[in-house]
C-alpha cells in the first residue's frame, strides 16, 4: 500500500490485498449525482431537510460557510488516532453529517458534537443546532440516540477508513500466512487423510471467494458518493447498515481479513503439493463443465470484481 497526505490534509490510498483492489479518490466513477434531493436511505423523516440558505457570516471553530449541497464540507476535524509528530484533518461532508443525524445512529447534540471535535461549552449544543440548521438539518434538543455507542462511533468516516486501509496493508504485508499454514496441516499430517484435506482447502476458499465477490459488490454511500446499487435491495441494506454503524470502516476490514484467509489456504495448497507430491490427481486434459470452479478458486476475478471500481469516498 501506498499512501501519502498533501498539504491540504488529502490522502490517497492504493491498497490492493491480494486480489482485489481498494482504492479511493476523491471522484466517483459510474455513480450518479442526485444531490440537489439528496436523502440517505429509508429512514430520512428523522433528519428534516430544510431549504438551503446561504451563510454569510465567517466560520468558526473548523465550520465552513456557504454550505449548499451534501457534497460540500461542513467542517474539517483533527484525526484522533494520529501519533502528534503526523495529525492530520479529515473533511466531514454535508451527507455525512447526516448520515450521523440519521438511523441507524441518531446522534443527539453532544455526541456529534464529539465526533466533530467541537469543545463543550455552555451553548455548545444549541450553537451546533444552528448551524445545522443553516444547512437544512434539523436536530431536535433532547433527542435519544438509536444506537450503543462504540469506538467507530467517535471516528469520522475518513479516518474510519484510513483505519481500514492500513489494517488491510498490515494484514498483506506482516501476517504469517505461510507459518500459519504449514503449523496447521502439520497437525494433520495423516497421507492417508491429505486428499481429505486438500478437497476442504478447495472448498474453503471456494466460499470465501463467494462472500469477498459479495463485499466487492457493496455500494453503500460513503464521503459525498452515492455509488449505483448493483446487489439486491435486501442484501444491499444490511451491508449499507453494518457499513454506517462502523462508519465505513467494516466492508473493507472484512475484506482484508478475508483476503488474508484466502492466502493462507492458497499457502495451505502450496504445501500440501510440496510435502505430497504422490496424492495430488492430475489435472483433467479437458477442462469439465465445473471448470470454472478452479478460476474462482485461484484468486481470478469474477462476478463483482470491478477492478475499475474507484468507490471515492471523499474521506478527507
Amino acid at each position: 500500500m501506498s499512501s501519502f497526505l498533501t498539504k491540504e490534509g488529502d490522502i490517497n490510498f492504493d491498497v490492493k490485498p491480494f486480489s482485489y483492489v481498494f482504492s479511493f479518490s476523491l471522484s466517483l466513477q459510474g455513480a450518479h449525482d442526485d444531490s440537489a434531493n439528496y436523502i440517505h436511505g429509508e429512514h430520512h423523516h428523522s433528519v428534516i431537510r430544510k431549504g438551503i440558505r446561504q451563510k454569510n457570516e465567517n466560520a468558526k471553530d473548523g465550520l465552513v460557510s456557504n454550505v449548499t449541497s451534501p457534497n460540500d464540507v461542513f467542517c474539517s476535524v483533527p484525526g484522533r488516532l494520529s501519533l502528534l509528530s503526523s495529525t492530520s484533518k479529515y473533511k466531514v461532508t454535508v451527507a455525512e453529517v447526516q448520515r450521523r443525524l440519521s438511523p441507524p445512529e441518531c446522534l443527539n447534540a453532544s455526541l456529534l458534537g464529539g465526533v466533530l471535535r467541537r469543545a463543550k461549552s455552555k451553548n455548545g449544543g444549541r450553537y451546533l443546532r444552528e448551524r445545522l440548521e443553516k444547512i437544512g438539518l434539523n436536530l431536535p434538543a433532547g433527542r435519544r440516540k438509536a444506537a450503543n455507542v462504540t469506538l467507530f462511533t467517535s471516528l469520522v468516516e475518513g479516518e474510519a477508513i484510513h483505519l481500514a486501509r492500513d489494517f488491510g496493508y498490515v494484514c498483506e504485508t506482516e501476517f504469517p500466512a505461510r507459518q500459519v499454514s504449514e503449523y496447521v496441516l502439520r497437525q494433520h499430517s495423516d497421507p492417508s487423510e491429505i486428499q481429505t484435506r486438500r478437497q476442504m482447502v478447495l472448498a474453503a476458499k471456494q466460499i470465501t471467494k463467494e462472500l469477498q465477490d459479495v463485499l466487492c459488490q457493496d455500494r453503500t454511500p460513503i464521503g459525498n458518493t452515492r455509488p449505483q446499487p448493483i446487489l439486491e435491495p435486501s442484501i444491499q441494506r444490511c451491508l449499507t447498515h453494518f457499513s454506517l454503524i462502523s462508519h465505513g470502516f467494516g466492508t473493507p476490514a472484512l475484506s482484508a481479513s478475508f483476503a488474508t484467509l484466502q492466502n493462507v489456504l492458497t499457502e495451505m495448497l502450496k504445501y500440501i503439493e510440496k510435502a505430497f507430491p504422490n496424492s495430488i490427481p492430475p489435472h483433467p486434459t479437458a477442462p469439465s463443465s465445473g471448470g470454472n470452479v478452479v478460476n474462482k478458486m485461484d484468486g481470478s476475478p469474477s462476478k463483482g470484481d470491478d477492478k475499475n471500481d474507484n468507490r471515492g469516498k471523499d474521506i478527507v
